[in-house]
């Protein structure tokens, strides 16, 4: 058996009247993630290190940020594609260890 190991980094910068979206659950918070999609960067560094992990391009290659059809999508489309790549390669996840660098918000209550 073959073991892949991906790394993935997002960033977006928080804006006011933007949701901060993380993992798929959102944070109450007066800032959030700007971006195409909802702005997931959790999500969208997980999806990176899975499609790297299997040298199949990255998030942006998969989603254009200049596809419409992109605009305010949920990142957990997003996931869901770059999981059923890596089956259809024949691999599974064993494991997920993710960091998020956040001065604020606190978010240890919704992990």
């Amino acid at each position: 058996m073959k073991i892949r190991i991906g790394q993935g980094v997002d960033t977006h910068q928080l804006v006011k009247g933007c949701p901060l979206i993380l993992g798929g659950v959102s944070i109450p918070f007066e800032k959030g993630s700007k971006g195409h999609s909802d702005g997931d960067v959790l999500i969208h560094a997980i999806v990176d290190s899975l499609l790297g992990s299997v040298s199949i391009g990255d998030i942006g290659q998969h989603f254009p940020s200049s596809e419409d059809r992109w605009k305010n999508a949920k990142s957990s489309i997003f996931l869901s594609h770059a999981l059923m790549l890596l089956s259809q390669k024949g691999y599974k996840i064993e494991n997920i260890d993710a960091t998020i660098t956040l001065q604020k918000p606190h978010i240890s209550e919704f992990i």
